[in-house]
């Protein structure tokens, strides 16, 4: 079998490749803001005839007037989310809406100020670092601080690999995206998990001599058919979303696309050499 373990600098500057011109784009360009972040506007609308989506945002942004997402709320209501409109914009909106698609009563409107967007961003990241530390911690319980520590370090790897291909291709980042992120983060966790615990059974039985990076690359192996297969069926649903699923979901199933195929590279390619070198490391010290 190809040993996985023996070519881990391979796995680790692939990775490099496609982390590091991110993190050049984030401190070069940034990350493009959704309103969800920046501010904006919310407008709940019902109208008399039978519209799509995609017709009100082709009106909206003939209007010069960037739309972060329209949902269908219930039988002719939309949920549309703008950029912040002072009263003359949103008068234009609706005026616009009725010329092109018929009557249009407005339900609700709701300003989102920069300072809740920024609460908002505070609070985002504020739940990726508890969700990481409290895996690092369930880890560290069920199987040792390494494997907990090179757990996180291959999930920061998804994180940073979808963060940094939305920043590069300037793709927007709305409150979607973080949805995607905590998701991808709980894909990861569950599939380098597996392959720790197959490790963790395969040590119990490990042969006299046995090279521990030669049991890695056995347990890696012997997970690999169930990690492909999982990851096969999540690409086709995720596929299928972003070919039917239209446009209010593109940014959550977009991220998802990345995070899932980051994931299950990490957790073959990045998570079991990771351990492997912590306890190589660990070793030398001792010695």
């Amino acid at each position: 079998m190809f040993h996985i373990i023996k070519n881990r600098k391979y796995w680790y500057i692939i990775s490099l490749l496609i982390i590091v011109p991110g993190i050049i784009s984030l401190f070069i360009q940034g990350l493009n803001w959704g309103i969800d972040f920046t501010g904006g506007t919310i407008l709940e609308v019902k109208f008399t005839k039978s519209v799509v989506s995609q017709d009100i945002r082709n009106v909206i942004t003939q209007e010069g007037i960037k739309v972060s997402s329209i949902q269908l709320t219930g039988e002719g209501n939309y949920l549309i989310r703008t950029e912040e409109l002072d009263t003359a914009k949103r008068d234009a909106v609706v005026k616009a809406l009725e010329n092109e698609l018929g009557q249009v009563e407005v339900l609700r409107e709701d300003r989102i100020g920069s300072v809740v967007s920024r609460e908002l961003l505070q609070k985002a990241f504020l739940a990726l670092l508890i969700a990481s530390v409290l895996m690092l911690l369930y880890i560290t319980f069920r199987f040792e601080f390494y494997f907990g520590v090179a757990a996180i370090i291959a999930l920061l790897h998804d994180v940073f690999v979808t963060i940094g291909l939305f920043s590069i291709f300037q793709w927007e980042v709305d409150s979607s995206f973080v949805a995607a992120i905590l998701t991808i983060i709980g894909y990861s966790i569950n599939d380098t998990i597996v392959i720790f615990d197959r490790i963790r059974e395969n040590l119990k039985k490990r042969e006299k001599g046995e090279a521990l990076e030669d049991l890695i690359n056995k347990s890696l192996w012997q997970t690999m058919a169930r990690s492909i297969n999982t990851v096969l069926t999540v690409i086709f649903v995720l596929v299928s979303l972003l070919l039917f699923g239209g446009s209010s979901i593109k940014i959550f199933v977009t991220a998802m696309l990345i995070g899932v195929t980051s994931g299950a590279y990490s957790s073959i390619f990045n998570a079991s050499p990771i351990w492997f070198d912590l306890k190589r490391l660990s070793s030398k010290r001792k010695s």
